[in-house]
């Protein structure tokens, strides 16, 4: 989202930059026509940044079908698939054709010896053979439009697999068919309800058995209407089902079970796509440990990715991250069935000061808004509930009111409240009379409101009448069996809500051709090497992000001139394409005051070097600036996603507090604003102790800068580390007081 989304340089600061010989933000924003090269450099996600939704339609929905392997042996595993794709044709309307060399009939049915012998071409075929490489070379032949491979033995089986999956993705890919799997299963044709109403979830796993849980929903009354195992994912990937349910019309919400990403670069713009639909898209993601993410890819053969990372280009791209299988469900279910909130206040509406108090503890905690309810409001609920209880949020209604006509009026009054957009009344177990008419009224009033009612039916039990019957059986109010899953779905809810709400894709803005600065970049790039600090801070400014005054010297003499120039206080400190760690070997003096110190500091820099053998291109003579924030902001390579964009406290702090917050280009000035609220540390930039407050839109700015540097060097920057970044007073801009870059 570079250029027009993030506003432009105040004059102050324009001032500053051009003062600095740095270059305006126009000029490293601007679009000006490029060579094939270069454009090529900046396509950082490896496909057009508005690639095609894969259709997907008959697959889910063929007209006909190949079962390859088709068996009805007794005792045999074929057989059991054989006979349930059978009765899955036959649900789905399907013509369904069976091939095996040696039978003429299976079930009953007419049996074909090949696929070359199928007698119309077909739209799937199911593979029931343990190489599905050979039968994909005759699919081809056939025009088979998809197929699906449940053959294990390939990449989650180690090097080997690995290789066979390359051979099978080969084969994929000159075929023109597009393939699920290997090591999928039956997911994908299981029988789902048709009597439910609403809108559907649809499930995407990479473990089958990992999406029982959803699937199970339909007992409860929620609707799934699709189910994608990927297995392995030689081809079809996860990011190509979300890119197509995300079209679907009657999709409420996509819930995930990820074990590890097949392109980072892909899921990203498949919930970007779901995000300029609205759809949400909850994810179990595993892997957040180095045990999880080993077994995560023993299991599926692909990279886990760096889960801070992964974490962040999720949370970036609108997808709900949970942790375990049945928050997954739920806050899928209440996201594919809740209506736009009207409001973001929740009160909490219970029998009980206790658990009235309880659950508005958590939800606090965890972000939601409880507002007071105003004082008329109050007076308005105390005409049913007693004087001494409190209505203010969480209303207490002591019990007895809900045992008769005035239960209703209550939780009308509370839904009539323009602030409140969530209801959510606990109920940790039943107690019959009362907690049936509770149950009774509040499904009503769901019946007459557009606001989300929620209930919690804490009972341990599930069998009661209240529950089973009037709760579930209800489509309008979610309902929930613990306090914690209740508050995780709700808060996705609205945040969801919140990010969809007037949603531009960063990759509408996303740069096609490069700035000049990166004509002036690549100049400075070598290739395999890091480059010194002198040549790094170039780079910088050569994107517009301001230095200290510097001058690179190679004798004592030249250091005293240079210290005149820059102005005293100096930092004196050595330049060389092999110094990482320069203050550990005693290569930075600071607060040099007078020409002697020059000299001497210049003699035992060099000294220092001759004998650590470490050779230098020079000696920098820097300007020392005082005060200041430090921060670091830099550039890695992520297996997964490419270029990320990271920035934290910096200084020693980087090491001590490894507090730092990650993005994945391209984003725009919202989400560099957001990157620096994530942080611990956030309160420094803001000023503390009676120190001023940090120029923190000079921060931002160097961060969308590097953004732009991350971008269009992405494939020669393998890392850029700027560290301290000092983040001067409000007005006085941000300095790089060292760069380290490394170049592929």
């Amino acid at each position: 989202m570079l250029g027009s989304t993030h506003g432009t340089l105040t004059t102050d600061f324009r001032a500053r930059v051009e003062a600095c010989g740095e270059t305006p933000r126009e000029a490293v924003h601007s679009t000006a026509p490029a060579s094939a090269e270069d454009a090529i450099a900046l396509d950082v996600s490896g496909r057009p940044l508005d690639s095609e939704v894969p259709d997907l339609d008959r697959f889910f929905r063929p007209g006909s079908v190949a079962v390859i392997g088709a068996s009805d042996a007794d005792g045999r595993p074929h057989t059991g698939i054989t006979r349930q794709l059978i009765a899955w044709a036959e649900r789905v309307g399907a013509r369904i054709h069976l091939v095996h060399p040696t039978r003429t009939t299976v079930f009953g049915l007419p049996c074909h010896a090949s696929v070359a012998a199928l007698p119309e071409q077909v739209d799937l075929a199911v593979l029931l053979v343990g190489d599905p490489v050979p039968v994909i070379e005759e699919l081809a032949e056939a025009k088979v439009k998809f197929a699906v491979a449940f053959a294990s033995g390939f990449a989650e089986t180690g090097d080997a697999g690995a290789a066979a999956q390359a051979r099978l993705a080969a084969a994929v890919r000159r075929s023109g068919l597009r393939l699920l799997g290997p090591n999928t299963n039956l997911n994908a044709f299981q029988e789902f309800r048709d009597d439910l109403p609403g809108p559907a979830i649809a499930l995407i796993t990479q473990s089958g058995h990992q999406g029982r849980p959803v699937y199970t929903l339909q007992e409860l009354g929620i609707r799934l209407s699709h189910w994608a195992p990927t297995g392995n994912e030689a081809d079809l990937e996860t990011a190509d089902f979300i890119s197509y349910f995300a079209e679907q019309p009657e999709v409420g919400a996509i819930a995930c079970y990820v074990e590890g990403l097949k392109d980072g670069r892909s899921f990203l713009l498949a919930a970007d796509r779901a995000a300029r639909n609205g759809v949400p898209v909850v994810a179990v993601k595993v892997g957040r440990t180095e045990t999880g993410a080993r077994t995560a890819a023993s299991h599926t053969g692909k990279l886990t990715g760096a889960d801070a990372v992964v974490d962040a280009a999720m949370r970036q791209f609108g997808v709900i991250r949970v942790d375990a299988l049945d928050e997954l469900q739920d806050t899928a279910a209440l996201l594919a069935r809740a209506r736009r909130p009207r409001a973001d206040g929740v009160v909490v509406y219970s029998i009980s000061g206790g658990t009235g108090a309880h659950f508005s503890d958590l939800a606090t905690e965890a972000g939601l808004h409880l507002p007071t309810l105003p004082q008329g409001k109050q007076d308005e609920l105390h005409q049913w509930i007693p004087d001494y209880l409190n209505v203010a949020n969480p209303v207490d209604n002591g019990g007895h009111p809900v045992g008769d006509w005035r239960g209703r009026k209550i939780i009308d009054a509370i839904l009539a409240d323009p602030s409140v957009g969530v209801l959510i009344c606990p109920i940790t177990g039943p107690f019959p009379p009362m907690s049936d008419r509770l149950a009774q009224d509040l499904v009503d009033a769901a019946e007459e409101t557009d606001k989300l009612i929620c209930v919690v039916w804490g009972s341990p039990v599930g069998t009661e009448d209240a529950y089973r019957t009037t709760l579930l059986g209800s489509s309008r109010v979610a309902t929930f069996r613990t306090f914690g899953n209740c508050i995780t779905a709700v808060r996705a809810y609205l945040d969801h809500h919140r990010f969809t709400n007037g949603y531009r894709s960063p990759f509408d803005d996303a740069p096609r051709t490069p700035s000049p600065s990166h004509r002036k970049a690549q100049a400075l790039m070598r290739p395999g090497q890091q480059l010194s600090e002198h040549a790094a801070k170039q780079l910088l400014r050569a994107y517009g992000i301001r230095v200290p005054r510097e001058q690179l010297v190679t004798s004592a003499a030249a250091a005293v001139r240079a210290a005149g120039l820059v102005g005293y206080p100096v930092v004196m400190k050595a330049s060389g394409p092999q110094l990482a760690h320069k203050t550990e070997l005693g290569l930075v003096k600071i607060g040099l005051t007078s020409a002697s110190q020059i000299r001497d500091a210049y003699r035992e820099l060099t000294d220092i070097a001759r004998y650590e053998n470490i050779p230098l291109d020079g000696i920098l003579v820097c300007q020392m600036v005082r005060r200041g924030v430090e921060m670091f902001v830099g550039v890695t390579q992520d297996a997964l996603f490419g270029p990320t964009v990271t920035v934290g406290l910096g200084g020693v702090l980087v090491e001590v507090l490894h507090d730092a917050a990650v993005r994945v280009p391209p984003f725009g000035e919202d989400q560099a604003r957001a990157m620096l609220a994530e942080l611990r540390g956030r309160a420094l930039l803001d000023g503390v102790r009676g120190a001023p407050p940090a120029d923190a839109d000079a921060l931002v700015e160097v961060v969308l800068r590097v953004q732009r540097m991350a971008l269009e060097l992405g494939g020669v920057l393998s890392e850029l580390d700027i560290n301290p970044l000092v983040v001067l007073p409000r007005g006085q801009g941000a300095v790089a007081l060292d760069a380290l870059a490394v170049c592929r």
